[in-house]
């Protein structure tokens, strides 16, 4: 009998550590989870909560014979942009600044799939662009430069890049990774003098006292920084990417925080928007009625 019950009081013992050891499981990958919709993921495979797209950018080396010299070198002009794209730059940036691994991370502004996405309807065209048309604007506006003509060895081997990384992804589908959302839904007036604490407390470390940059981090304001044509300097834009990514690998702001210091920092001086090729699509032909809706 008490040989019974030495048993019984064993295996309860063990059931509840390692229920125990699950709930402590549990509680610790909930709390390091990102702070990005659709929990994000490493570049290995993982799929999209439902039945979405992978996200799941193959190797630059797996790349067909064929292709694969564009491809690295596309990646290179991603992540070494004033070395192998200099003559296009305006600025001290490179792509990877806003692109995190040349855009192969999903924890970034992600281009994992636009080859799959383009061509799309853009607003500030008023028409459809492909991924050619997208790509100059990065360069006038967020590289303060020129835009590289569609037939150059530049944008034929970004072209490449981007459609080798979205390998798999459906045409027209929706990654939910791609892109950021319009603002961070708060109904709050950006504070510039708490931004400028943050910004001193928080950001000077990386990106200098100065806003002019470190060898770690891109400057953020000055010459060498996005001109005012860019996206990033729309408050909304660059707020959302700050509460989501920065400090990078360890987003910590809040949403207040991140409109204070965004807000700052648009107040800081860069350079004019010059465009380098027309902004608008040229329309000389009328599109029938049928074909617009």
């Amino acid at each position: 009998m008490n040989d019974k019950k030495l048993y019984f009081s064993l295996a309860l013992v063990t059931l509840l550590l390692g229920f125990g050891a699950w709930l402590a499981m549990f509680f610790q990958w909930t709390a390091t989870q990102p702070r990005i919709a659709n929990s994000a993921v490493s570049n290995s495979s993982e799929s999209v909560i439902g039945s979405g797209p992978l996200f799941n950018p193959p190797g630059l080396e797996e790349a067909p014979e064929s292709i694969r010299e564009q491809v690295m070198l596309g990646y290179k002009i991603m992540t070494e942009t004033q070395k192998y794209a200099g003559e296009y730059v305006g600025n001290n940036l490179a792509c990877t600044n806003c692109h995190f691994d040349g855009g192969r991370s999903k924890n970034t502004l992600s281009l994992v799939g636009v080859g799959a996405k383009y061509p799309a309807y853009r607003g500030r065209r008023e028409y459809t662009a492909d991924l050619a048309l997208r790509t100059q604007g990065c360069f006038e506006r967020s590289m303060n430069g020129k835009a590289p003509a569609p037939d150059s060895q530049i944008m034929q081997s970004l072209l490449v890049y981007y459609q080798w990384i979205s390998k798999g992804v459906p045409i027209y589908s929706n990654p939910p990774w791609l892109g950021i959302p319009h603002d961070l839904g708060i109904n709050s007036t950006p504070d510039v003098i708490a931004g400028k604490k943050i910004y001193e407390d928080v950001c000077a470390r990386c990106h200098g006292n100065d806003g002019y940059g470190t060898p770690i981090a891109p400057p953020l304001w000055g010459d060498g920084s996005f001109n005012d044509g860019a996206g990033m300097n729309r408050v909304r834009t660059f707020s959302v990417f700050s509460w989501r990514f920065m400090p990078k690998s360890a987003p910590t702001l809040t949403k207040e925080e991140a409109l204070n210091v965004t807000a700052y920092v648009h107040e800081q001086p860069r350079p004019k928007f010059i465009a380098t090729h027309p902004n608008k699509i040229k329309r000389v032909i009328k599109l029938p009625v049928e074909a617009s809706k």
